[in-house]
């Protein structure tokens, strides 16, 4: 699970707010210049005055599905089982998984509610119960995640390598990978054919 301190909420932030990002989406900008993270739409779990923690939700990996993660974790598979793409959530820690799913699923001690409609598990006992159809209306499973120390994420949005907006249940959890992104931006008016003539940092 995510550490106390990442999860906290009683470090303020001096840009934007208490704890801006947590619950938004963070949206990389065309002259973004660290190739992990080109065209990355990252749903950010937790922010505080000790860092930021979120999840890219449009980077399926290649060649592998739900169904086939269930049966490597020696998990049970059913017909029922939905066999969604597994996503890179980031570049820390890629062997671990998450699971951002609604907000009605709760696992016993293991659930971060971000939103009253969007919740982090990172146990072994909601990908059974998904295996089972007892999970969460709605689920994303990712490995790995996406990390940032003190200060280091506003500094980044302030040399333009990202701008983020509310989250939207259809971006985070649908299955349209290669279009978050532009519809992301969207959201915000940017037209990225028009912002992509203009890619750089300030």
């Amino acid at each position: 699970m995510i550490s106390c301190d990442m999860a906290s909420k009683e470090h303020p932030q001096t840009i934007g707010g208490d704890n801006f990002l947590e619950g938004k989406l963070l949206i990389a900008l065309p002259g973004m210049s660290d190739p992990r993270f080109e065209r990355s739409v990252i749903y950010m779990c937790a922010h505080s005055g000790t860092g930021a923690m979120g999840i890219i939700i449009n980077k399926p990996i290649e060649g592998l599905g739900f169904q086939e993660l269930l049966r490597r974790l020696e998990l049970p598979v059913s017909d029922s089982t939905p066999d969604s793409p597994i996503l890179f959530g980031g570049p820390v820690e890629t062997g671990r998984g998450f699971v951002l799913h609604s907000g009605e699923y709760e696992g016993e001690d293991s659930t971060l509610p971000i939103s009253p409609d969007v919740s982090l598990t990172a146990t072994l006992d909601i990908l059974r119960a998904i295996g089972e159809g007892k999970g969460p209306d709605r689920a994303v499973f990712a490995l790995g995640y996406a990390g940032w120390g003190p200060g280091q994420i506003e500094s980044e949005i302030q040399a333009n390598g990202w701008v983020h907006c509310d989250a939207d249940a259809s971006l985070i959890f649908g299955n349209h990978m290669e279009s978050k992104w532009a519809e992301a931006l969207a959201t915000l008016g940017i037209d990225i054919s028009a912002l992509s003539a203009h890619a750089g940092r300030a």
